[in-house]
């Protein structure tokens, strides 16, 4: 793994400060989560892989390889889906802080898809975050069912970011990136039927557009998935998926400071809420410095021991 310089610490929270625009962009359009995800994926898959032929670059990686992308994409779909429609179901600020959740979630798959150990002081902090989340829970209870797709979202984004962070050790951040959002956009047309089936009111799909949509649709396509899917593949070079995951915890920080610009949101919130977000940045901010402490302890120790 590559050591991460300041620019990529840089690129990392501007991609995250993206990630937390998606929400309040998601709330300016028109049509359900579902639609929203088969017009982004598919968008953004031809746009990449545009790109990477422009780039002289190569789709060929072999079937076996596409299939297992285009399975993480099934898990992207879900994701994405169900994170738009917690920010409809409640709000983009209770979206965005069920989504704090990943570290969590990461602090106990990553061990298990990896050979990295278990570290307590990564589950202790993914503990207090939870203790933050329900925090939230306790006194914005009319919203348990936001904050549970929320939940179940991030659940999702920690799965395909522990396996990202193997495939990029095969392929190029582009390539895979591109499938993803192939699979992404596949999974989405097999789950119409059941969808038009049991979840609509009507049976029929919401397909129309208006321009707003399609702005906000190309926005969330070419910048905030083209661009910053890509480059955070990329940076997993760099970052493990536990520092990845948890440095997203400021999704919902810079999405509730947007969302509470735009949508005056601040105004709907309750004090319990302000006190879980807090609780939730405060693990974000002491993940650093317990790392730096460890590890020059880490450091002494081996300069004790004997050669």
């Amino acid at each position: 793994m590559q050591t991460p310089r300041l620019k990529d610490f840089l690129e990392l929270h501007f991609i995250i400060l993206l990630w937390g625009f998606t929400a309040i962009l998601g709330k300016f359009i028109s049509i359900p989560a579902v639609e929203l995800v088969f017009y982004r994926t598919i968008l953004a898959a031809v746009a990449l892989a545009v790109v990477i032929k422009l780039r002289k670059g190569s789709l060929r990686i072999g079937r076996r390889n596409i299939a297992k992308i285009l399975g993480v994409g099934f898990l992207i779909a879900a994701h994405w889906i169900l994170f738009f429609a917690s920010a409809r179901v409640a709000s983009v600020s209770i979206c965005l802080a069920g989504m704090a959740t990943s570290s969590l979630w990461t602090s106990i798959l990553e061990p298990i898809f990896t050979n990295k150990k278990i570290r307590p002081h990564e589950v202790a902090l993914a503990l207090l975050i939870m203790v933050g989340l329900y925090v939230i829970f306790r006194f914005e209870f009319d919203h348990a069912v936001g904050i549970s797709m929320a939940v179940g979202s991030a659940f999702l984004a920690s799965c395909f970011t522990i396996i990202n962070s193997r495939l990029t050790k095969q392929h190029s951040a582009a390539t895979i990136t591109c499938y993803e959002m192939a699979g992404a956009w596949l999974a989405t047309c097999l789950f119409f039927p059941f969808y038009r089936q049991f979840m609509t009111d009507t049976g029929e799909l919401h397909l129309a557009l208006t321009w707003v949509d399609v702005l906000c649709i190309a926005m969330l396509a070419l910048v905030c998935t083209v661009y910053a899917y890509t480059a955070a593949v990329r940076l997993m070079h760099k970052f493990s998926a536990y520092t990845m995951n948890l440095t997203v915890n400021l999704e919902p920080v810079y999405g509730i400071l947007l969302a509470f610009f735009i949508f005056k949101e601040g105004e709907q919130m309750s004090a319990g809420f302000y006190y879980g977000a807090a609780i939730i940045l405060f693990s974000v901010f002491l993940h650093p410095i317990l790392e730096s402490v460890i590890n020059r302890r880490q450091n002494r120790l081996k300069d004790a021991l004997p050669n």
